[in-house]
């Protein structure tokens, strides 16, 4: 399996990679895309990755801090994907349910980071919490027919059909088993599994039996299992087509 969004250097994780990553090679992960959102967290990633080839990297910044480190942060993104160390620019996007940056800000750098994605030949990453219309609408004019997954998400069946539309992949994280969660496993079932991506987020959103804990990558082997009996399929075939699709998004090899 590949775990296409973890925050392995975050400062929650970063003091426990040691134990995170054997137990993620001991469950079956054999990539991990590691999610950097800061200077600090790409420069640890960049280090991480020299010294374990299952970490590859990712980078940008969020839409919740883009008021405060966007203007800081872009120069070094842009920097470290000409020079070939990423192989995704994300998590980037739009995030109107907590809008802890300005709206407008948070369109700016999305158009920012759709030019540097094209420019270099990268694929997106999409962060989008009740922002679909207007994802849809910047991408519609600045972003059509390039590669991006839509990653952790919990938006309707209708939003899915949207991503989907747009030749997008879907990532779904230990959200779908969350009890609650009846809604976005009817997504599950739905989305094709050649369109699909799988990820732990970690360390947020840990799978419903480590509710309450710090999420890692080996949790994900909880989250394909629930993910392939709701599309009545093996946990192998699961892990293999999400895997082949990860490879393909990111163009990276195990």
């Amino acid at each position: 399996m590949i775990d296409t969004h973890a925050h392995l250097t975050s400062e929650a994780l970063l003091p426990h990679l040691h134990g995170i990553l054997e137990r993620a090679k001991a469950s079956g992960i054999k990539r991990i895309v590691n999610i950097c959102t800061d200077e600090k967290s790409l420069i640890e990633g960049l280090d991480l990755a020299k010294k374990d080839p299952i970490v590859s990297n990712a980078a940008a910044t969020t839409p919740h801090d883009v008021d405060k480190e966007g203007e800081s942060f872009f120069p070094y993104v842009e920097k470290c994907a000409s020079e070939g160390r990423l192989v995704a620019i994300g998590e980037t996007g739009l995030d109107y349910f907590y809008s802890y940056s300005k709206k407008e800000t948070q369109q700016i750098f999305l158009l920012r980071y759709f030019a540097l994605a094209k420019k270099m030949q990268l694929p997106l990453i999409f962060h989008c919490r009740e922002a679909f219309s207007d994802l849809f609408s910047h991408a519609d004019r600045e972003y059509v027919g390039k590669p991006a997954v839509l990653h952790c998400f919990t938006g309707s069946l209708e939003e899915a059909r949207g991503v989907l539309d747009r030749g997008w992949y879907l990532s779904l994280s230990g959200i779908v088993t969350f009890k609650k969660s009846a809604e976005l496993r009817k997504v599950a079932e739905y989305v094709p599994l050649d369109r699909l991506l799988i990820e732990t987020d970690a360390p947020y959103l840990a799978p419903e039996k480590h509710r309450g804990r710090q999420n890692e990558p080996s949790y994900l082997v909880e989250t394909a299992e629930l993910i392939a009996k709701l599309k009545g399929i093996s946990v192998e075939e699961l892990a293999k087509q999400t895997a082949e699709n990860a490879l393909h998004f990111f163009q990276f090899q195990v």
